[in-house]
């Protein structure tokens, strides 16, 4: 398996080389806007996915159901506002950093707080993602080699780095299509194994498992936090917020070479997603199944099989029965998939960080190839050290740390720009740190006290959206009349 590893970022390597010939820093930050918009959809899945789809998602369906699916209905929603409101504001200003939005439509001090909150916020994403993958990686691969989780994590950023550092988002747009290929062959060709398992069709398979009691996609009761109407209202505000105003998903639709060819990647972009993630939950459903018909004692927390190990335990077991061939197209799934996310949020920051607080574009230019490169190697420095501090202290399913790091963290961007983009009234831009706050406090002990305040109320991913609505009504008690913006 090491040597599967060794040989996928060979490859990596040498589509690097090829597509970082004569790269500067438009190349690194924006690939020159030239990135055809169909490579980027397609490596948008794999960015989306990740290792938490790959591995979490398929981990669903023990006691659960695939009422996930409502939120990834929801997605589309928040995709197609996007496409049709976002991206022209960010067309239009020509932007390298989507936060300098905030600049221009309120000043200086929203500009930095914009820019801040989604460094912690990508900074937390990206270390759990890779956590996650390290993790699995580590236990089932490493350890063997008796190497120390902490190097393990190291060596996983110290190759990222190795194949972004130089062409950046022109050399991501063309890898994240490679790691997408090979996590949506790993899921395919598991389905189609354990279809030959059962002696079954793909499509008897695929029957099987929607007469199961957790293939029931639709909830109607209000109360808890899987009703449709609630996920679906969450999905659309987590597309929004966390593809929308992440300086990491719009760096890739911002290399593209015009609006239109932004809007179509978003478009397309949207429905496979759609596609990709009901393929992992079903995959997920009949590892469930293939694991009770053979035998395969699954790893479990509080008589639950924990989400996280389904996949890896079956595919990476020796006696499992599916092969070798499983395996390895595990490894390079779950490789793919953690890499697919990790790479552009190392870019991301690094793009952020020396467009939104040190003015790289100001700088000689002489010193802006010297500078990215410093920021670059400070960013993956900080990854480890995150993603190993993490590991001390979160013991939750991997799926949900990231979308409650998300409501707390994203909803001052979400409050922000949908202050911006609806209203036209300027703020007192000295204020806008304390709001930005206070709102995810608020959120937090609302979550964490939600059973004596909401009693049996469930409270999910919507969290988001009130910590947005509660940074807008902050604003609009901090602003006044104007009609200076950088609206639409």
């Amino acid at each position: 398996m090491l040597l599967i590893i060794i040989g996928y970022f060979v490859v990596l390597m040498t589509v690097s080389l090829l597509t970082s010939r004569g790269a500067d820093n438009e190349s690194f930050f924006i690939g020159n806007r030239k990135s055809p918009w169909y490579l980027v959809a397609f490596g948008m899945i794999g960015a989306s996915l990740s290792g938490i789809t790959f591995v979490s998602v398929t981990g669903q369906p023990d006691g659960k159901s695939f009422g996930y699916m409502q939120m990834v209905f929801g997605y589309i929603i928040g995709y197609l506002l996007i496409a049709y409101v976002l991206l022209p504001i960010y067309y239009k200003w020509n932007y390298t950093s989507i936060y300098t939005y905030l600049k221009d439509r309120f000043g200086i001090v929203s500009y930095k707080t914009g820019a801040s909150f989604f460094l912690v916020s990508r900074i937390a994403g990206a270390s759990v993602r890779l956590l996650l993958v390290a993790v699995i990686m580590h236990e089932f691969i490493f350890k063997a080699f008796e190497v120390p989780f902490w190097l393990t994590v190291t060596i996983s950023v110290l190759f990222i780095w190795l194949y972004t550092f130089k062409g950046g988002i022109k050399t991501i747009v063309w890898t994240d299509t490679l790691q997408t290929l090979f996590m949506l062959l790993a899921a395919v060709v598991t389905f189609v194994f354990i279809s030959d398992y059962f002696n079954l069709s793909i499509g008897e398979l695929s029957a099987k498992i929607f007469e199961q009691e957790h293939s029931q996609i639709f909830f109607n009761d209000w109360l808890p936090a899987n009703n449709w109407l609630k996920q679906l209202l969450a999905g659309a505000v987590v597309a929004f917020c966390m593809t929308g105003l992440d300086q990491d998903m719009m760096q890739k639709n911002l290399s593209c070479k015009d609006l239109k060819s932004a809007q179509k990647n978003m478009i397309s972009f949207s429905v496979v997603l759609v596609f990709a993630n009901l393929l992992f939950l079903m995959l997920g459903s009949a590892l469930l199944m293939y694991a009770q018909n053979s035998g395969i004692e699954l790893p479990r927390t509080a008589g639950v099989v924990n989400a996280d190990e389904l996949y890896p335990t079956i595919a990476l077991n020796s006696d499992s029965g599916l092969g070798v061939g499983v395996a390895v197209l595990f490894v390079l799934g779950l490789v793919a998939a953690a890499y697919s996310s990790a790479d552009s949020a190392l870019t991301s920051l690094t793009t952020s960080f020396c467009v939104d607080f040190l003015n790289i574009k100001e700088k000689e230019n002489a010193s802006k190839k010297r500078i990215r490169l410093y920021v670059h190697i400070i960013m993956s420095l900080i990854l480890i050290i995150v993603a190993l501090v993490l590991s001390t202290v979160l013991d939750k399913s991997a799926l949900y740390k990231i979308f409650f790091l998300a409501s707390l963290t994203y909803g001052p961007l979400l409050g922000m720009f949908s202050f911006g983009i609806i209203t036209k009234r300027q703020v007192k831009d000295k204020f806008v740190p304390l709001v930005c706050l206070v709102a995810p406090i608020l959120c937090w002990l609302l979550s964490y006290f939600s059973d004596r305040i909401l009693g049996s109320f469930a409270l999910g991913s919507e969290l988001l959206l009130i910590n947005g609505i509660l940074v807008f009504f902050g604003l609009l008690m901090i602003s006044e009349k104007s009609v200076n913006t950088a609206s639409v």
